[in-house]
């Protein structure tokens, strides 16, 4: 028995690394006897040419064969001379078994599932062919198969649906691009972006989940290897950020690999550091006054706000945000990854309460609802302290001033009515509005679809009246800034003159008709750049 036609793909077209030369001889070749059975299987379930049922006769005779010391199978024989991953193999084929018969998926977590059948063995084969099987390094391992495995359905999406007539990108997530055909259309892009990049995000979790793997490696060339392929996928990572797929083939070249071999697998703190380099927001203006330990806790807390806020922010189903946010707080007990790995580390070092991180997440719990409407003032209130007295609340023991975490929880509020006045427009096309209905209801604003609430006549007024708080809430920081270390605070002040800029330029441009959004111009980037160097 053999696959129809040749292997769609050999060991050295892959697009990451398999049985590499990196890996001792020995090794080598019993991983070639592990990739040659399941490339065959792999081969058997995406061939246009054989009907789902002829499919899942040559799988079921491949699962014979791993039973069978004396088949007839090459493939299978060789698995039997070599003693290498015949339960990881049988794993595998159940997932191919599915490619023949399943070609649509409902949600992400059936994808994951899949995935932990048709990417996840390999990983656990290698550690324990090397001995380095142990629970935190098959974790490790399950997280950069699955990022491998997606990084692969996200490259090959248009391919695979044009030749094979398979997609695996969630359906409720496709719905969100306007469906499946809407997604595939290449005029459709910036829908199509945004979905592309929800589900990259959820690759770099995985790849985040993968990063101690190296260091869990005793042996070497294994280790060695993983952090070529962990760098290989980053690379893919950051060209599929960059790149449409549908429009055109995405793929690492032969610099790609190279590079990827010769770069050192980076530590936890470093993959936080480039998260808040490639951010690129200001608020890492105020943090570049830091140094050291303190400023190394400050990336944790933003990285942490930031991924929490990009899953609430993100193009997939509410379900799936919640669901993800519902697991970061279950990490906040038994971090798994590089970033909750530093933010513990940073909450022990700077005595960060959980409680401040738990409120971050509820936060974003609420940010993650489809329709967003806040009854109140005190759900208002609430909200802002979630959202942002939290990060007040963290960012004054990092800074030195623990002392100060009133001040910080006030400044905080302040931060986020400016923020929520800022965005009003942005937010409304999200169904998002965080006026408490209360206030609206007080100014003759009927609850309805979001647009029509921020252009009703009577908005405007509102927006004034926040602001004038906010404006009030700056006045009362500066005013108490006297009783705190304004050396220490030095950070918070940077950001809280950014802030009032924004403010001040909101105001000057007033609230009614179109509310072009406030950004701080390049002067006074900086500005804010030199006042965190001088003080001044």
């Amino acid at each position: 028995m053999k696959a129809p036609g040749a292997p769609n793909r050999t060991h050295d077209t892959e697009n990451f690394p398999t049985a590499s030369l990196l890996l001792a001889p020995e090794a080598r070749a019993r991983v070639m006897a592990f990739y040659r059975f399941v490339r065959m299987a792999d081969d058997i379930a995406d061939s246009a040419e054989l009907a789902p049922e002829e499919k899942l006769r040559r799988l079921d005779a491949m699962e014979a064969a791993l039973d069978d010391p004396a088949t007839d199978l090459p493939e299978g024989a060789a698995m039997h001379r070599l003693a290498v991953g015949t339960e990881e193999a049988r794993r595998m084929l159940s997932a191919f078994r599915q490619d023949s018969t399943m070609a649509r998926y409902p949600d992400w977590a059936s994808l994951e599932d899949y995935c932990t059948r048709s990417a996840d063995p390999v990983g656990r084969m290698l550690l324990r062919l090397h001995g380095d099987a142990t629970p935190e390094g098959e974790a490790a391992a399950d997280g950069l198969c699955t990022a491998l495995q997606i990084l692969n359905h996200l490259q090959d999406a248009a391919e695979d649906r044009r030749e094979i007539g398979r997609v695996y990108i969630p359906q409720d997530w496709l719905a969100l691009a306007g469906g499946e055909d809407s997604f595939f259309d290449p005029a459709n892009a910036a829908p199509r972006r945004a979905v592309l990049d929800a589900a990259l995000d959820r690759v770099e979790a995985a790849l985040d989940r993968a990063a101690a793997l190296p260091r869990l490696c005793r042996n070497r060339r294994l280790a060695w290897q993983s952090a070529m392929t962990m760098a290989c996928a980053r690379r893919l990572l950051a060209k599929l950020r960059a790149a449409d797929p549908v429009a055109g083939r995405v793929a690492l070249g032969k610099a790609d690999f190279a590079k990827a071999l010769l770069t050192a697998p980076p530590s936890d703190a470093a993959l936080v550091a480039a998260r808040v380099r490639r951010a690129g927001s200001s608020f890492a203006r105020g943090m570049s006054v830091l140094k050291g330990e303190r400023r190394r806790a400050l990336w944790a807390v933003y990285a942490f706000c930031r991924e929490v806020d990009d899953i609430a922010d993100g193009a997939m189903p509410e379900a799936e945000k919640r669901r993800l946010l519902l697991a970061w707080r279950a990490k906040l007990d038994r971090p798994d990854c590089a970033l909750s790995r530093e933010l513990a580390w940073a909450c022990g070092a700077f005595a960060i309460p959980r409680t401040e991180c738990e409120a971050m997440v509820a936060g974003m719990e609420t940010d993650a609802a489809d329709r967003l409407r806040l009854p109140d003032e005190a759900a208002l209130d609430l909200y802002c302290r979630r959202v942002a007295g939290s990060v007040g609340a963290m960012s004054v023991r990092i800074f030195g001033a623990p002392e100060a975490e009133q001040w910080g929880l006030a400044l905080g509020h302040t931060f986020q009515l400016t923020n929520i006045l800022r965005d009003v427009d942005e937010d409304a096309l999200r169904e998002r509005v965080y006026i408490p209905l209360s206030l609206l209801q007080a100014a003759g604003i009927p609850d309805g679809p979001a647009r029509e609430i921020v252009a009703h006549p009577a908005f405007p007024a509102i927006c004034e009246a926040l602001s004038e708080r906010a404006v009030q809430g700056f006045a009362v920081a500066e005013a108490e800034l006297a009783r705190h270390d304004a050396a220490a605070l030095r950070p918070a002040r940077v950001m809280m003159w950014g802030y009032r800029r924004l403010l001040d330029r909101m105001r000057e441009r007033g609230w009614a008709g179109a509310r072009v959004r406030a950004r701080l111009s390049g002067a006074e980037k900086l500005r804010m750049a030199a006042f965190a160097v001088t003080g001044r």
